[in-house]
């Protein structure tokens, strides 16, 4: 069964509801604040987290009264402590702290701590049953079996953060899951969509760093310009609503507006549209099961005049489809897959290997994988960092032949 709530499945919203934010201090927490700040009626503050930057995290703090805060770096600790001397917020540092933010009492939880550090934090959360609003892709592409099942077994409640898979939330809600036929994805195609395989192969750090649409972080831009975050995305899809691969498709829609659609057997299909702002699904998330006012910019269609569409191509976008065949695969291979682009992206950043050489090193410690019977099903959150530990280390080995392969 999906922890994600789905028709008629409404939770009662209490008058206030508390709030801790793992990962405050990023660009989705940020945006979390923002909305926070907006509305100080309704939320109350229960604890934050950064990785180590003292002073916005003290900041933040001081601002929503939080009753406790964690910072990643052990080494920070003293400094935040100073920083918060005077005041009635508890600290704590390290990756305990981080957990116990997690767990603490609150009734709402947006998880948005990057990386693998993310997932034993948003598991404390969602063991106690909390509503988790998740942010942080490693929880399911690194551990998407485990964790749904804990959800469901703590009667906790998934509320997908990330634009593309809060839209296919919404979508989900105009029909059952018998009725369901597929759910479509868009993807804008990137800085690349239109140039060649051949091009693509060689292109600079700065040409894949010009998104059309998205004003985001480097790698997650990156993996915009390989299509690898749409990979990410249809695996988390798969873990969230419990769909087969044959059940998601990609779509690319260059302007960004529908973000996600759901065809059900009567043919009829459901879209989510809205301006390109994260602050839309965060507030949805926030909302839920009510809707608050949100402060992105009004979708204005005549303006916009046209949206279209076009199917995929595996061949500039080879990414995308070891995403259908490392799901396929199952068992750590989700995990391989992020961990061996993580370490192609960080090699392309520093020059070590040509942008067309991410896919390739991917594919690589996938095959290198699944040759040596490494599959099994993981059942913990120290199986998935274990499993993702030997993909870098394995990725980080074959780096070297990659880098040396011609197209």
């Amino acid at each position: 069964m999906s922890a994600v709530p789905l028709r008629n499945n409404r939770l009662a919203a209490s008058d206030i509801r508390s709030v801790t934010v793992l990962g405050a201090t990023g660009s989705i927490g940020d945006s979390t604040m923002d909305l926070l700040r907006a509305s100080p009626e309704r939320y109350r503050v229960e604890a934050l987290t950064a990785n180590s930057n003292v002073e916005a995290l003290a900041k933040l703090a001081k601002e929503f009264s939080a009753r406790f805060v964690a910072i990643a770096d052990t080494s920070k600790f003293a400094e935040l402590k100073a920083a918060l001397a005077g005041t009635s917020t508890e600290c704590g540092a390290g990756e305990s702290a981080v957990i116990e933010a997690g767990a603490r009492p609150a009734d709402w939880v947006m998880a948005a701590v990057s990386g693998a550090a993310g997932l034993k934090p948003a598991l404390a959360a969602v063991d106690r049953g909390a509503h988790v609003a998740l942010a942080n892709k490693e929880c399911l592409v690194c551990a998407g079996d485990f964790f749904m099942q804990r959800a469901a077994k703590a009667g906790a409640c998934i509320l997908p953060a990330d634009s593309e898979h809060n839209a296919l939330f919404q979508a989900l809600a105009s029909g059952n899951r018998d009725e369901l036929v597929r759910v479509i994805i868009t993807a804008s195609g990137g800085p690349f969509r239109t140039w060649k395989p051949a091009d693509i192969e060689k292109a600079t750090l700065e040409q894949a760093l010009k998104h059309p649409n998205w004003s985001m972080g480097q790698k997650i831009t990156i993996d915009s310009a390989s299509m690898m975050n749409k990979g990410l995305e249809v695996i988390e899809a798969s873990y969230l609503f419990a769909l087969s691969p044959d059940e998601i498709d990609v779509l690319v829609h260059p302007q960004s507006i529908i973000h996600g659609m759901v065809e059900f057997s009567d043919r009829s299909v459901m879209a989510q549209l809205g301006s390109p702002d994260m602050r839309t699904p965060i507030a949805h998330c926030l909302g839920w099961p009510d809707r608050i006012k949100g402060p992105a910019a009004k979708l204005d269609l005549a303006k916009i005049g046209q949206l279209t569409f076009e199917t995929p191509d595996f061949e500039r976008f080879p990414g995308l489809r070891l995403a259908y065949d490392s799901l396929r695969t199952g068992k750590g291979a989700t995990t391989v897959y992020n961990a061996a682009n993580e370490v192609a992206v960080a090699a392309f950043i520093a020059g070590k290997i040509r942008f067309g050489a991410i896919a390739r090193l991917v594919e690589a410690t996938l095959d290198d994988w699944i040759r040596g019977g490494n599959q099994a099903p993981m059942t913990s959150a120290d199986d998935a960092i274990s499993v993702d530990h030997v993909a870098r280390n394995r990725a980080a080995a074959l780096l070297p032949q990659i880098a040396l392969k011609a197209s």
